[in-house]
């Protein structure tokens, strides 16, 4: 288990994270999510021993960070921002550096290469200095390290940075994979991420949790939840058909096609049925026609929003 106790980083007069307290259990992904500057990438750094914090403990299955660092540090598996690593040497030869600092030898050493070269799919750039490697395969590399000895706590800043859609969707799988039996952390700022591999999301604004909870949860505090979704074939006039139907919240109209609508609940109320039933009864002329779970952008944006008008 990971647990954050009144997590503060000031540098100077400038608070990075303000009091932060979470705790995240094994099997859990845990998405971090906040606009830039709300230290995400600052907390990632403290939670890992790479910074020291100014008050508040960071616990690592027992081992304080601060007091225990070699055998905190030794659990956890760390990808940073921007994936540092030496340009000169080639993706085998860094991996076979890094398993060495890990302290793996000899055939062992060789089997953990291979293993990740493999779950990470680097095959085919071996061979390559990392200086002449695209971003994504950069990120790729980044990944391969971090999780060479196996790691209890896998901790990822912006894992799927500069990944074309198929890389993204391999890594996210492998983030499942690995999820099963260990605690990984993703700090992003792609919310599709979240849906896509998080089992939980904490939202962080100027250094603070100002949400946390599953996706759906999350979902759930959109305007949009419950909102149902009306593509049209041809022009009619759907507000008049749904005027004072008890539930039935806006009706948006889409800002790029004339003949799709966004029609809002009220208060969280299910609609579907009484708008289906509406639109059957008035024969709509509906190509599509479906509900929305809710908008994690919309969550995010008017919560740190808030956040940021307050202060």
């Amino acid at each position: 288990m990971i647990a954050v106790e009144n997590l503060t980083k000031k540098f100077e007069q400038f608070t990075a994270v303000d009091d932060l307290s979470f705790s995240v259990q094994e099997g859990e992904v845990l998405g971090f999510l906040g606009p830039n500057g709300a230290g995400k990438s600052t907390t990632m750094k403290v939670i890992t021993g790479f910074l020291a914090p100014t008050a508040g403990t960071v616990t690592i299955d027992g081992h304080d960070i601060s007091k225990e660092p070699i055998a905190a540090k030794s659990l956890i598996g760390y990808l940073p921002e921007g994936a540092p690593s030496y340009g000169d040497m080639t993706t085998l030869e860094f991996l076979n550096f890094i398993a060495s600092v890990r302290g793996f030898s000899g055939a062992e050493l060789k089997e953990r290469v291979e293993r990740v070269i493999n779950e990470v799919d680097l095959g085919s750039v071996c061979h390559q200095t990392i200086d002449t490697l695209s971003k994504g395969f950069k990120r790729r590399v980044g990944l391969a390290q971090a999780i060479m000895h196996d790691p209890k706590v896998l901790i990822l800043d912006e894992p799927t940075d500069g990944l074309d859609p198929n890389q993204k969707h391999h890594v996210r799988k492998l983030i499942k994979n690995l999820a099963r039996d260990k605690i990984v952390i993703i700090s992003t700022h792609i919310l599709e991420e979240v849906t896509a591999v998080c089992t939980r999301a904490i939202i962080i604004s100027q250094g603070r949790i100002v949400a946390d909870g599953t996706p759906a949860e999350l979902e759930s505090r959109s305007r949009y939840h419950h909102a149902v979704s009306v593509r049209l074939n041809s022009a009619y006039d759907i507000a008049a058909d749904l005027n004072g139907v008890q539930g039935i919240g806006p009706i948006e109209k889409s800002d790029t096609d004339p003949l799709a609508f966004t029609i809002l609940a009220q208060q969280g109320e299910t609609i579907y049925a009484k708008i289906s039933e509406i639109a059957q009864s008035k024969q709509w002329p509906v190509s599509e026609f479906h509900v929305q779970r809710g908008q994690l952008e919309d969550v995010f944006r008017t919560i740190t929003q808030r956040t940021e008008e307050a202060a």
